[in-house]
């Protein structure tokens, strides 16, 4: 651990170094082409002025972690089998829902051209779209269970030394739902500049730590790496935003964050470790409830949860701000969790 430690947080500046660079010319082309974030009409007073910002910048994390992590383990892929092939996990979930982020942002540019304003914005229907997500999860869930990955089907429970089994099928449901969750709660968290950028590093960063103290190579590299490009990202994205992660980044984040969970076992803790993005889901889902059940009534003013502060007049700075000081200590708390 204490050799790996180095050379991955090395990989996640060279990372960072790259995205940072390549990222210039990146917005530009975006620019040149027109591919421009439409606000929803529901956010106009608050966000507006960010209409015509380039969108899809989740391209400038996945292509990146995807070209370096495939570099970086080619030789054991080749000779190592099952272990070194166990990377191809994350990755391949980083790329399936990435391309339905990638539509789905497609789409939600071919309709800002819509004449109807309630469309702006919008892409696939969200009923087709979260389909798709729980196919996608219960496949990657399968192939993680059958492959027999270190911690598949089984979980660890702070205070045990030892690995608890899950019955497959349980485990499988489990984990498609965490897929599924994750990927949803981090969509939800990118609503403000630099926001779900800086808190899904922090959460990478924290499970890149439990993976190193496994002693799973391949997962703290490919923690790290992420890590260097959601901040090499986060230098275009900072506030005033130059560029939007769109739901290519946020779906894909969020997926491959809850596929390192599982793949540590340590997915018990990914609620704590990722406290802002669940708080953010958790809005929503008490908002739109509250709403049917009381006919029009509302707990937050707004929701997700960063747009409720704003209404009550916090600063998009200080939202984010904060919203990291809460995350980064709870990442932390969730490594000495992990310690224990």
């Amino acid at each position: 651990m204490n050799s790996e430690i180095p050379f991955s947080i090395s990989l996640g500046a060279v990372t960072f170094l790259l995205v940072a660079i390549w990222g210039a010319p990146f917005v530009e082309i975006l620019r040149r082409l027109k591919i421009g974030k439409q606000i929803r009409e529901g956010l106009s007073d608050l966000h507006q002025y960010k209409t015509g910002t380039p969108t899809m910048g989740g391209i400038l994390i996945v292509i990146p972690v995807l070209g370096i992590t495939l570099g970086l383990n080619l030789a054991g892929l080749i000779r190592e089998g099952l272990t070194g092939q166990s990377i191809l996990i994350p990755l391949l979930v980083l790329v399936g829902y990435g391309l339905l982020g990638a539509y789905d942002d497609w789409e939600g540019l071919l309709r800002s051209k819509n004449s109807d304003k309630s469309k702006i914005g919008l892409g696939i229907s969200p009923r087709a779209k979260l389909m798709a997500q729980v196919v996608l999860g219960l496949i990657v869930a399968v192939i993680m269970s059958r492959a027999k990955v270190q911690f598949s089907n089984a979980i660890l429970i702070p205070l045990f030394t030892d690995a608890i089994a899950v019955p497959p099928i349980i485990w499988i449901l489990i984990a498609a739902f965490l897929l599924v969750a994750t990927s949803n709660a981090i969509n939800f968290t990118d609503g403000l500049d630099g926001l779900s950028g800086i808190i899904t590093a922090s959460a990478f960063a924290a499970y890149g730590f439990i993976a190193a103290l496994q002693g799973q190579v391949f997962l703290v590299q490919f923690c790290f790496i992420m890590v260097g490009a959601c901040f090499g990202f986060l230098w275009y994205n900072a506030h005033p935003a130059q560029l939007f992660m769109g739901d290519i980044g946020s779906l894909a984040l969020g997926a491959s964050l809850a596929t390192i969970a599982l793949m540590t076992g340590q997915w018990l803790l990914l609620p704590l470790i990722a406290v802002i993005p669940v708080a953010e889901a958790l809005s929503v889902i008490i908002q739109v409830s509250y709403f049917k059940w009381s006919g029009g009534q509302r707990i937050f003013r707004r929701a997700p949860l960063h747009h409720h502060f704003e209404m009550v007049g916090w600063s998009e700075t200080q939202i984010v701000q904060r919203f990291w000081l809460v995350g980064i200590l709870a990442a932390m708390t969730g490594v000495a969790f992990a310690l224990l």
